[in-house]
């Protein structure tokens, strides 16, 4: 059994929750995100977090497969200020939704100003509304800065917890500032950008295995959605046994989402794929 928690299924095909399912996949975690252009209204966002509110757990359902969602403003469309403001206003009330475990994914993609402001604000709702917090760390040369000014800006924020705060997409030279400011780090398994199995692996056995998970992410681009178990694969052919990858597969983002009331990967029994059709 795995667990996939970050793992964007709105630009999967049906055939793919079919694929996990088989594979052993019990639970996904779908952050908002950036759907490939910029939203021209925050109404178009409504419908956006509908689907992954109320569309995408059916979907998931019917294979057994639990879904749960995060809801924020993606930091690739934050640098119109005015319009964050407008899409933020719409959080609250989805935030309520029962399968919401909190704000995700913010964090920042140029590093700039206007974003930085934008994730303040997410940190301040997700303290406001005590959820958990998913962030996306920047993907370019700088992603090491990015994420100095995340940790620092959730530092100053004063009453989020370390440890109810994910740091998504660290790499080798970010994982170990994360950890040490007692943070969960998680890496996001692509076949050819971000981190591929084998790097993941490098970095569990340089860092260890304590508040560290792994993802697909799967979105609209190159990516797998079975990126998890075989990575368990991976590690199994890297000498690893069946324990060392249930914790990284399963136990480990199973503890972290598990501070969420919310959150369940309970057995769920199938339904039928035309309940949602």
């Amino acid at each position: 059994m795995f667990i996939d928690p970050h793992v964007h299924m709105v630009s999967r095909t049906t055939d793919d929750y079919a694929r996990m399912a088989v594979a052993g996949c019990i639970a996904v975690t779908e952050p908002a995100f950036w759907a490939g252009y910029d939203r021209s209204s925050p109404q178009g966002f409504v419908d956006y977090f509908r689907q992954l509110t109320e569309s995408e757990p059916l979907r998931a359902a019917a294979y057994g497969i639990r879904h749960h969602a995060w809801i924020c403003l993606n930091p690739k469309e934050a640098e119109d200020h005015a319009f964050a403001k407008d899409v933020m206003a719409l959080i609250p009330d989805f935030l309520k939704c029962p399968t919401v475990l909190g704000i995700g994914e913010i964090g920042l993609n140029r590093n700039s100003r206007t974003e930085l402001a934008v994730f303040e604000e997410h940190l301040e709702l997700a303290a406001k509304f005590d959820t958990l917090v998913l962030v996306h760390t920047p993907h370019l040369e700088d992603k090491h800065k990015g994420t100095k000014l995340i940790l620092d800006a959730i530092r100053n924020q004063g009453s989020l917890k370390p440890g109810r705060v994910l740091i998504d997409h660290v790499e080798e030279h970010t994982v170990r500032c994360v950890l040490d400011a007692g943070f969960w780090a998680g890496m996001t398994l692509y076949p050819d950008t971000k981190c591929t199995a084998e790097r993941a692996v490098d970095i569990m056995e340089t860092h260890g295995t304590e508040r560290l998970w792994i993802n697909s992410a799967g979105d609209w681009g190159h990516s797998d959605p079975l990126a998890v178990p075989k990575a368990g694969v991976t590690m199994r052919a890297r000498g690893h046994g069946p324990d060392a990858v249930r914790r990284i597969t399963l136990e480990n983002p199973r503890t972290f989402l598990s501070q969420s009331p919310r959150f369940s990967d309970q057995p769920l029994r199938p339904t039928a794929p035309d309940a949602i059709r």
